[in-house]
C-alpha cells in the first residue's frame, strides 16, 4: 500500500477522473441507484445478508482502487467500475450499521457525515485543495476513493431515513433530493460559489437520490415501490452506464495544478 501511495511513482499530470459533465452526471446518479439496487440484490435477494454481501463487496471495491491508483493515465471503464464498487459497498455497509447493528438511519447518517467532512477537511490540509482537477496522484487519489466511500455510504443511510423515517416516501424524497441537486446547478450557474465546493454537494447529493430511486424500482407496490426485480433493474442500469460510457468520449478533468 505504501508504494501504491508514493506520489513519486505517478508521472501523469493529468487528472484521473472524468471532466464533469452533463454525461457525467447521468452517468453518476445511474451507478448510484444501480448500486442500491446491486447491493439489495446480493443482500437481500440472494439471502447472503448485509455483513457478507459488504465483505464481497468491499474485496471488488479495494481491488477496483488498487488497479486505479496503479494506472497512468485516465481509463474511463475502470474509474466506473470503482464508482459502481463504491455505490454497492455502502449500500450493504450502511444497511449492516444502521438496521443490523441498531445504529439507525439518524445515527448512521450523523456519523458518516462527521467522517465524509472529516475526510474532505484533512484532504484539503494534507494536499492544499479538494479539487477534482487535482487528482492525479496517488495520495490525492487515496484521499478522493476515501472521500467518496464515506458520501456513497452516507447517501444510503440518509435516503432511508428520509424516505422512511421522516414518512417523505420514495417519491417524497426523489423530489427532495432532485431539488437540490438543481439548486445547486443554479448556484453554479447564477452565483460566485466555489465551484469545488458545489461539486462536492452535488456528488454527494446524488447517493440519497439514486438510493430512493432503487428503492422505488424495486421496493412492493405496498411500500410505494414499483416492485421491480432488483436483477432487471439492476441489468437495465448496468447496460444504460455501458451504452454512455462506450458512445460518448470521456475526457480527464484536466491538468493538475
Amino acid at each position: 500500500m505504501a508504494s501504491l501511495l508514493n506520489d513519486n511513482t505517478h508521472t501523469s499530470a493529468y487528472s484521473k477522473v472524468p471532466a464533469v459533465t452533463l454525461m457525467f452526471w447521468l452517468v453518476k446518479i445511474a451507478a448510484t441507484t444501480l448500486g442500491e439496487t446491486g447491493g439489495d440484490a446480493l443482500s437481500m435477494s440472494l439471502g447472503l445478508g448485509y455483513l457478507a454481501s459488504t465483505v464481497i463487496f468491499a474485496v471488488i471495491f479495494a481491488v477496483a482502487v488498487a488497479a486505479q491508483i496503479r494506472a497512468k493515465q485516465f481509463h474511463p471503464w475502470l474509474y466506473w467500475l470503482t464508482i459502481i464498487a463504491t455505490t454497492t459497498v455502502g449500500t450493504t455497509l450502511a444497511d449492516f450499521a444502521d438496521r443490523s447493528l441498531g445504529i439507525g438511519y439518524a445515527g448512521g447518517s450523523a456519523l458518516l457525515l462527521v467522517l465524509l467532512l472529516l475526510s474532505l477537511g484533512i484532504w484539503h490540509r494534507t494536499l492544499g485543495t479538494v479539487a477534482i482537477d487535482s487528482v492525479s496522484t496517488p495520495r490525492a487519489e487515496a484521499f478522493y476513493w476515501v472521500t467518496i466511500m464515506f458520501s456513497q455510504t452516507l447517501g444510503t443511510a440518509l435516503g432511508d431515513w428520509t424516505a422512511d423515517t421522516q414518512g417523505m416516501g420514495y417519491l417524497g424524497a426523489m423530489v427532495l433530493f432532485g431539488g437540490l441537486l438543481a439548486l445547486v446547478a443554479v448556484a453554479y450557474y447564477r452565483t460566485r460559489i466555489s465551484h469545488t465546493l458545489l461539486f462536492w454537494a452535488a456528488f454527494i447529493l446524488t447517493r440519497p437520490l439514486g438510493a430512493v430511486v432503487g428503492d422505488f424500482l424495486d421496493k412492493p407496490l405496498a411500500n410505494g415501490g414499483l416492485a421491480l426485480s432488483r436483477f432487471t433493474a439492476s441489468a437495465v442500469l448496468l447496460a444504460f452506464i455501458v451504452i454512455c460510457i462506450a458512445v460518448v468520449r470521456q475526457q480527464p478533468a484536466s491538468k493538475a495544478h
